[in-house]
């Protein structure tokens, strides 16, 4: 055999092995999104100029969550400063311009929604001096507000590129849960994530914002199927319970478009059945994982209120 007939048939082995990862599994089937509810919740968002993370960043369930009346917000607009090899969200130099009333727009959607918790995130704005931080706290004071603390909040914040300040700012609004995700272990961050977006940097994060307020609850999250060995899943979950991250999520990396980063393996459900019990052994309070389980987990977020419920309750008591 020649090299170059060596070379052809390598070639068309990598090519049959790219499309059986391509194929898809059958437990990675979503719903398309639909139902009354559905629309009514598009209508209410689309009438105050407000996006959403679910629709930006393609996620597998929004038809589920948006049907059930959840969604998470994104504020600061839809053009991120930022460009991970794995996120759909559009990207440029320079965000939009801040809406100065959005913060009442979100806080009045989801008063019209019924909400009793909201997910608030952002994209990455690294074109403004602090962030958007300030801009971030002001969100969820004004839901408070509005809601007459009804409303639960839990951020999805960036990492501020490890401006301490920043995550301050943000942590001093008392969200309910401040949370930042790792996204992948520290072997694949270099290649997966923005050069500005590292690892121990997102760790400093998580434990400056317990630090500052040790009543908020902690969380992060872990795509799986990049390439990652298991040892390395298992240390990024000791780094975070490190740093005192309590909620961990961990699913399925999808490839948005043929441009992002490939998908290396599907993991099977047996599989992040393993994980989240591993996590749970590890000292995780709760571990939400499987295939379409994204950061904005409703399951996550049903534990997460009734353990501030009883904590809030204990503190009464005391």
């Amino acid at each position: 055999m020649t090299q170059i007939e060596k070379k052809t048939i390598d070639i068309r082995t990598e090519r049959s092995r790219r499309k059986e990862i391509l194929r898809k599994p059958s437990w990675l089937r979503s719903q398309i999104p639909a139902g009354e509810n559905f629309s009514e919740l598009k209508d209410i968002l689309r009438s105050r100029g407000l996006y959403t993370v679910c629709e930006e960043a393609r996620c597998p369930n929004l038809g589920e969550c948006w049907s059930g009346g959840t969604a998470t917000f994104m504020v600061m607009g839809d053009v991120c400063t930022r460009g991970c090899r794995f996120c759909a969200v559009k990207t440029a130099k320079q965000g939009i311009t801040l809406d100065v009333d959005e913060p009442r727009k979100v806080a009045e959607s989801a008063t019209a929604m019924k909400l009793d918790y909201v997910v608030i995130t952002s994209v990455d704005r690294d074109d403004l001096p602090d962030g958007g931080a300030a801009h971030f706290a002001e969100v969820i004071r004004e839901v408070y507000v509005q809601s007459q603390d009804r409303i639960m909040v839990e951020v999805l914040t960036p990492d501020f590129q490890g401006d301490l300040t920043a995550v301050e700012t943000i942590a001093y609004a008392k969200p309910t849960v401040f949370a930042h995700n790792l996204e992948t272990v520290r072997r694949l961050t270099k290649g997966v994530r923005d050069p500005r977006s590292q690892y121990d940097q997102s760790l400093r994060v998580l434990e400056h914002a317990k630090k500052v307020q040790p009543q908020i609850v902690t969380k992060s999250a872990l795509m799986l199927g990049l390439g990652e060995q298991d040892d390395e899943v298992f240390q990024a979950m000791d780094d975070l319970l490190a740093v005192g991250v309590e909620i961990l999520t961990l699913g399925q990396y999808l490839q948005p478009t043929k441009k992002h980063i490939a998908v290396e393996s599907f993991v099977t459900p047996e599989k992040f059945d393993a994980f989240a019990e591993e996590g749970r052994k590890r000292g995780f309070a709760f571990v939400a994982a499987g295939p379409m389980v994204r950061s904005s987990y409703r399951a996550g977020e049903l534990f997460i209120q009734h353990l501030v419920r009883e904590r809030q309750a204990k503190a009464a008591q005391a």
